[in-house]
């Protein structure tokens, strides 16, 4: 449990070290004399990294010891947030935020591995649950709390005292962590083979519009509240939505090796529901914040759910494809939010994640012998 803790550590930190800056960003747009927009691009050129590296790291990797990779993986972050700390320039910034995010991409299908790896078949929906825990965790506390402290002290603050929890993790690993040999090359299954597999297509479809329509309306959530004259209301809707996704994580922690398939039904229902009432409701305050709670229940879970179902589809070599097409769709949810927000105005928002969750919804219900069957393989 507390190498697992460890591991959910890691995944508080990398998706603190991903998002904190949108929270900070007017003043790191000041200090850095850009725009707010060429300031945002922060966010991206992270998400890009992290799509981009998965896949050949995973391979270049594969056989090579997996704590060193972890331990390699959190000194990256160290370093690139303290030299984002410390920088007055801009380019500098954006190398190592690159830099930062390809070590974001290996990162996320090594604590998958590692939660499988040290866990029975019948409990490694659990243990991935524990580690992903960090997730929700970083979005409804961390980083509240880094805004806060980067609007008292300084946003280079916040970017040093990521790279003391950093620190402080990899003495954490190093002493609770166990280390796993690399897969053999005549047990390694080539991503491209994971990829054919069945069931590994109708996952990442899942993955692909599920956090494209997530992100189209969580990146532009102020804008939407304000166009229904609740702007001053962005941070308590956040918080309904961020313990609710707490909520979700337990729940799915608890039941995931035993459900998984009604779980993920349950999940995208939530969040279908919660659009409809945005697109007809959003105007009185307090269904908002019921479907705020909708939304966080539906949501908090995802991670270990749609992780679980593409590994036991397609093997550990799914990973990378999986966090290949995470990161690829969340970049481009703030590219599309964009484009509707110009075309439609933001009211389309909830739309679009309508429209989106519904193929999910069908894909998810009628994937029941490969993609999402009521019993996950391996299990009693």
């Amino acid at each position: 449990m507390l190498a697992l803790i460890a591991l959910s550590t890691a995944a508080f930190l990398g998706i603190l070290t991903e998002a904190l800056p949108a929270g900070v960003l007017p003043a790191m747009s000041a200090d850095m004399g850009v725009g707010e927009s060429a300031m945002g691009q922060v966010l991206t050129v992270y998400a890009i990294a992290s799509s981009i590296s998965a896949i050949p790291l995973s391979v270049l990797t594969a056989g090579w010891r997996r704590k060193p990779l972890m331990l390699g993986s959190i000194a990256t972050f160290a370093v690139a947030n303290t030299v984002t700390a410390v920088s007055s320039s801009y380019s500098l910034t954006m190398v190592f935020r690159f830099i930062c995010g390809v070590a974001a991409g290996f990162i996320w299908a090594l604590l998958v591995e590692y939660a499988r790896r040290m866990a029975p078949p019948h409990l490694q929906g659990r243990a991935i649950a524990i580690t992903m825990a960090g997730v929700p965790l970083a979005l409804s506390l961390g980083i509240p709390a880094g805004t806060l402290l980067g609007n008292a002290f300084g946003w280079r603050v916040t970017f040093l005292i990521m790279t003391g929890i950093a620190l402080l993790l990899l003495a954490w690993v190093s002493a609770s962590v166990p280390d796993f040999p690399g897969h053999k090359a005549e047990h390694r299954v080539p991503i491209r083979k994971a990829f054919t597999r069945p069931g590994v297509i109708a996952v990442l479809f899942v993955v692909a519009a599920w956090v494209l329509s997530h992100n189209i309306l969580y990146t532009y959530i102020s804008t939407f509240l304000i166009d229904y004259d609740m702007g001053a209301r962005v941070d308590s809707v956040l918080l309904v939505f961020g313990i609710a996704s707490l909520a979700s994580i337990l729940v799915v922690g608890a039941q995931v090796d035993r459900r998984l398939r009604l779980l993920t039904i349950v999940s995208a229902a939530l969040v279908a529901v919660s659009a409809a009432m945005l697109v007809g409701l959003a105007d009185v305050p307090v269904l908002v914040y019921v479907a705020a709670a909708l939304w966080g229940l539906g949501w908090g879970g995802v991670t270990t759910l749609l992780q679980t179902a593409v590994t036991d589809a397609g093997g550990d070599s799914a990973q990378a494809l999986l966090v290949t097409t995470w990161n690829g769709f969340m970049a481009g949810g703030g590219a599309v939010g964009g484009i509707l927000l110009d075309t439609l105005g933001p009211r389309s928002f909830p739309w679009s994640v309508l429209a989106l969750i519904v193929p999910v919804l069908f894909v998810v219900v009628i994937g029941r012998q490969h993609a999402f069957p009521a019993k996950r393989p391996g299990t009693a």
